[in-house]
């Protein structure tokens, strides 16, 4: 038999073992074991190949009926039925989830564009002088397709079909390939728009926005570990990535780089000079102008942030009016001084013809006297017009700041020579129409400029005018789109109707009550707590999935947050970095079974998850990181949200 089948046989075996223990422990078989072993069955049903979604369904409805009819056998039938509509229901008519279907639907448009195909071979000639460039080219790959799609599948399999055989080609160790590749498309799980995200701020109650915001540098800061390691692998063992040959890094040039390159100038000074005359070597005018607006627009953006910049930093520092503000009960200064030196509140002058108080006894000989300037000052400069204020001086951090980038633009223009235009023109074409998109779609959601499912609509709208810009918007392209949409989208949303018939159920039962109880005696701290979760997370992720955690196990440990003062926003980041050891970890390890599908057939299973382990050790690397330094993740969302 297979080591994986004993492996995971082993697994069900240690569950059904632990079940019966517990249940033999107990005095008295009560309801609330009866849901522990609900969870049980439920994952040894999973393990075995059973549908999640309706496995959870089925064991809720039964365990569920068992619930009710200990309290009244005759309304047990009808009462679960009732459940499973209502469940049902507030499944279809969770906001939220219409998200999924949305960045779905712009995930499959922009993986059918064949960008990744041309965002791959540009960013490999970017990074030719990196060490392992062809691993670091896949991983941040991986890293803005995973950004534009959220798709864990569909990047792995991309990637497997463009750069596992160039990197094969290239002498790469198969292991290091395929470690690359699947870490790679993992990023998909952490870094937004991720389903993962969504799914568990619908199941934990946690606001998807916030969640966005928290997951973002912990994305970067995983991608930037795995970057890291596989640059100091190359130094430290360079037989396994060896260095790309000059045939490999040479960039075809068309015929005007071609003239013009022949001075020996860079690609900024031949194009000045081609507008002289003589030295455009019979380039046109506009081609010329063109090729100029282009090697000129990354000093156009220094210069367009740099000026964002300044004006920020030199902004006159805005001074809230609150002159006309007085507190309840009290009157302003100068209301103060008028009241002492009248003696006191006067009644209001007498109106000509109007109603007056009647005369009194030795009151004639009074006049009334006009109020004292000194009253009336305050309320003439109170309408003056104010004075601007002055504008503040840019701090010295900026000045340093202008003056490195002015040093750091000049060595670039140095160096800066046709081929390199070339490569960036590519880069062009590829990388930034995708940024473009990613930037619109999150920061519409960071920003609070529209909800998730509303920028989810316009990313969608965006993915269509990418497969029209490319030329990829046709019949077929929209079709698959939309089939594997509703493919996705049915399985995630019945995967939620069964998971909130199951939780229901295992409240019923009083599980949920026995696991808090047995928790809470252990006398946890905070730190023990969360180091418990998490390692429980960690093996889960071996025989199931994500979405299966999520839906199953989130309900169980997010009501047990606040007797140890946990955030759930940081409790979904540290889950969402742990959970993609489900896509790491054998035997389940989708990622290594999607990648092995498309590879040569001489690359094993064993290869590619010995290629995965070092990775996996980089998640806990990042996950103790994102403890210890909480503010990775929560930093952005209490600068935009107060949190």
């Amino acid at each position: 038999m297979r080591k994986e089948l004993w492996f995971g046989f082993s697994l069900m075996a240690l569950l059904i073992a632990g079940s019966a223990f517990m249940l033999l422990q107990a005095t008295a078989i009560t309801t609330g074991h009866l849901g522990l072993l609900m969870l049980g069955l439920v994952v040894v049903a999973i393990m075995l190949g059973f549908p999640t979604a309706f496995t959870l369904m089925g064991m809720g409805m039964l365990f569920g009926w068992f619930a009710y009819r200990s309290v009244d056998p005759g309304l047990a039938l009808g009462q679960i039925l009732d459940l499973m509509v209502q469940r049902t229901y507030a499944v279809m008519s969770n906001d939220v989830l219409i998200a999924i279907p949305l960045f779905v639907f712009m995930g499959y448009l922009v993986e059918r564009a064949n960008l990744i195909e041309k965002l791959f071979r540009s960013l490999h000639l970017a990074m030719a002088r990196v060490p392992g460039s062809l691993a670091v080219a896949t991983i941040v790959t991986c890293a803005i397709f995973a950004t534009a799609t959220g798709i864990v599948g569909a990047v792995v399999t991309l990637m497997g079909l463009l750069a596992f055989p160039a990197m094969i080609k290239a002498g790469y160790s198969i292991k290091v390939g395929a470690g690359a590749i699947t870490a790679g498309g993992c990023l998909g799980i952490l870094i937004p728009p991720s389903v993962l995200l969504i799914v568990y701020g619908a199941t934990a109650g946690v606001s998807v926005v916030q969640l966005y915001a928290g997951a973002f540098f912990p994305g970067i800061m995983l991608a930037a570990l795995y970057v890291g390691y596989i640059i100091i692998l190359a130094k430290i063992k360079p037989s396994l990535m060896p260095p790309l040959s000059q045939e490999e890094r040479r960039v075809d040039l068309p015929p005007f780089a071609q003239q013009l390159s022949k001075t020996g100038a860079g690609a900024l000074s031949a194009l000045v000079r081609g507008f002289k005359g003589r030295g455009n070597a019979g380039v046109p005018a506009r081609t010329m102008a063109f090729q100029l607006g282009v090697t000129v627009l990354p000093a156009l953006m220094i210069v367009l942030i740099l000026g964002l910049v300044y004006r920020t930093v030199t902004a006159p520092p805005t001074v809230q009016d609150i002159g006309g503000l007085q507190e309840m009960g009290s009157a302003s200064d100068a209301g103060s001084s008028a009241y002492q030196s009248s003696g006191g509140l006067a009644e209001p002058p007498p109106v000509e013809g109007g109603l007056q108080e009647p005369p009194v006894e030795g009151a004639a000989a009074q006049t009334p006297t006009a109020p004292p300037a000194a009253v009336e000052a305050p309320v003439e400069s109170a309408t003056a017009p104010a004075e601007p204020a002055a504008s503040v001086a840019a701090p010295l951090a900026f000045w340093i700041a202008l003056a490195v980038c002015v040093a750091l633009l000049a060595i670039f223009y140095a160096k800066f020579t046709f081929e390199r235009l070339e490569v960036f023109k590519m880069l062009l074409g590829s990388f930034f129409p995708l940024a473009v998109l990613i930037i619109a779609v999150l920061g519409s959601i960071v920003f609070g400029l529209a909800t998730p499912s509303e920028a989810a609509a316009a990313g969608a709208l965006g993915g269509l005018l990418l497969a029209a810009a490319y030329g990829r918007l046709n019949y077929a392209v929209v079709r698959d789109s939309a089939f594997l949409t509703a493919k996705t989208s049915a399985m995630v949303c019945w995967l939620f109707v069964g998971a909130s018939i199951f939780s229901a159920s295992f409240a019923l039962l009083g599980g949920q009550e026995i696991i808090e109880k047995w928790v809470t005696s252990l006398g946890l701290t905070p730190i023990e707590f969360l180091l418990l979760s998490q390692v429980i997370i960690f093996i889960l992720g071996w025989p199931l999935e994500w979405t299966e955690i999520i839906v199953i196990f989130m309900p169980i440990f997010v009501p047990l947050l606040p007797q140890y003062g946990v955030d759930p926003l940081f409790f979904g980041l540290l889950v969402a970095l742990n959970l993609q050891t489900a896509f790491l970890s054998p035997p389940v390890a989708m990622a290594a079974f999607y990648l092995k599908g498309v590879s040569p057939p001489h690359v094993t299973l064993n290869q590619i998850f010995a290629g995965m382990l070092p990775f996996m050790g980089i998640q806990v690397i990042a996950i103790f990181a994102l403890y210890v330094f909480p503010q990775i993740g929560l930093w952005l969302p209490s600068v935009l949200y107060g949190r």
